[in-house]
């Protein structure tokens, strides 16, 4: 992994700003009419702000239905944001137009958490992994692209034999492969990495998460890295980013969010992973269930799962400070941490 020095003295590749998402979540019109229900709005991504320098991880993590998902879904373009904005070496990825908007999606490329469901069953591994080439049109020539294909499938692992077969032929470990080997056909700077493991057994888990340090060790890609898995994202990650109900709670580098957590949020997911060291401690569940997002609490959307909430956490909502604490800084969102309470 980096260390600290080598960090800070690299550039910004990816720098968010601001990202909201909104979803028209409201009722059919005839609905709408008859039972005089509202309209209703889904705040997925609620002003999420963060920047990624070259060559580093960053996850983000957090329960199922924290935007996580959609967050890597609008930094490749899937997703158009309501507001806010994402820039990639300095090119705005949904405002600029014409050979600034190549630039910006020509770094750009995404692993799936599906292996299976992201491969056209019909197509066999040539025709997938030189599909990309084809469609940035970054070359014509036959031989060249087929060069290009072998020379990625053998960064994977696999062999130039494979190009003749199909998806259904394969493992679910080389058919990530096969996603990582399409994914970095047209040598992108930026890979958005949507679970990629969470599908395989823990030992394929372990090959592949190897294989993408490998690589970007190799090749100098820059990984966002979206895992609900705490013990993946310390395997792999430089800093980590804690999500709930569409905002970030809390954003460090790896060591000090194991070691020192700052929210309450994050503490009760590292006190929920199983700790084999430990087997006679008791483990504390992560209490309460996520708010539904169509009516999210006022104020902290966690007050109503955090034992250290006050009045003014459920009327105020907490913004993104940078707080010190023996030599580490971490951005945090939270009031009881801003007044030293914990």
């Amino acid at each position: 992994m980096m260390n600290e020095h080598v960090k800070a003295s690299q550039s910004v590749l990816v720098s968010v700003r601001n990202l909201k998402k909104y979803f028209d979540a409201s009722p059919s019109l005839l609905a709408r009419l008859i039972e005089r229900k509202p309209k209703a709005t889904l705040k997925a991504v609620d002003g999420v702000s963060f920047d990624i320098r070259r060559g580093e991880t960053l996850a983000l993590v957090g329960e199922s239905g924290c935007g996580k998902s959609t967050t890597a879904r609008m930094l490749v373009g899937l997703y158009k944001p309501t507001e806010g904005s994402v820039v990639i070496d300095g090119k705005d990825l949904f405002n600029s137009k014409g050979e600034d908007e190549k630039l910006a999606k020509g770094k750009i490329q995404m692993i799936f958490q599906d292996p299976y469901a992201s491969l056209n069953p019909r197509w066999n591994v040539g025709k997938i992994v030189a599909e990309p080439i084809r469609a940035q049109k970054l070359m014509r020539n036959a031989k060249e692209i087929d060069d290009r294909v072998n020379s990625v499938l053998h960064l994977v692992n696999l062999s130039k034999e494979d190009k003749a077969k199909y998806p259904h032929q394969f493992s679910g470990g080389q058919r990530q492969r096969i996603s990582i080997a399409r994914a970095i056909a047209i040598h992108p700077e930026f890979l958005v990495c949507d679970e990629p493991t969470s599908a395989l057994d823990v030992s394929v888990q372990a090959q592949v998460l190897n294989l993408m340090q490998n690589l970007q060790r190799e090749v100098g890609l820059t990984y966002l890295f979206i895992s609900h898995n705490l013990s993946v994202v310390h395997h792999i990650s430089d800093r980590v980013g804690v999500m709930y109900l569409g905002r970030l709670v809390e954003l460090t580098d790896k060591r000090t969010l194991f070691t020192e957590p700052r929210h309450p949020y994050t503490r009760m997911l590292l006190e929920a992973i199983p700790d084999m060291t430990q087997m006679h401690k008791k483990r504390t569940p992560v209490a309460g269930e996520v708010p539904n997002p169509l009516k999210p609490p006022s104020g902290c959307a966690f007050h109503p799962r955090c034992p250290y909430a006050t009045e003014r956490c459920k009327r105020e909502v907490p913004q993104m400070k940078f707080i010190d604490s023996h030599g580490s800084t971490a951005e945090v969102a939270c009031h009881a941490v801003e007044e030293r309470r914990i």
